[in-house]
């Protein structure tokens, strides 16, 4: 795998899986890791976003982060409005 290049959720799921069948065959992690194409610090942060997860859980989770980070930037975007109306209404423009 090319140096920086991000996987989709499902891949790293997948990758996951892929290192711990190594893993279970007595390899150690950096040579599942070597194997696997990825980094062993890639693994240590998959496993903490991902771990247990399955392929469809892990695209459902970015998905809802994705549509949390929108909401929250509407929340914000709202009380900044709601901020200058107040101050409109109170005379201070």
């Amino acid at each position: 795998m090319p140096k920086g290049v991000r996987l989709k959720p499902e891949q790293a799921v997948a990758k996951l899986r892929e290192i711990e069948v190594k893993l279970s065959q007595g390899k150690d992690v950096l040579t599942a890791c070597r194997e696997a194409g990825v980094t062993d610090k890639s693994h240590c942060r998959w496993r903490r976003e991902y771990g247990g997860l399955k392929v469809d859980q892990a695209r459902r989770l970015k998905q809802l982060e994705k549509e949390n980070a929108r909401l929250k930037r509407l929340v914000g975007e709202l009380h900044l409005e709601k901020a200058v109306l107040a101050d409109v209404a109170r005379g201070n423009f």
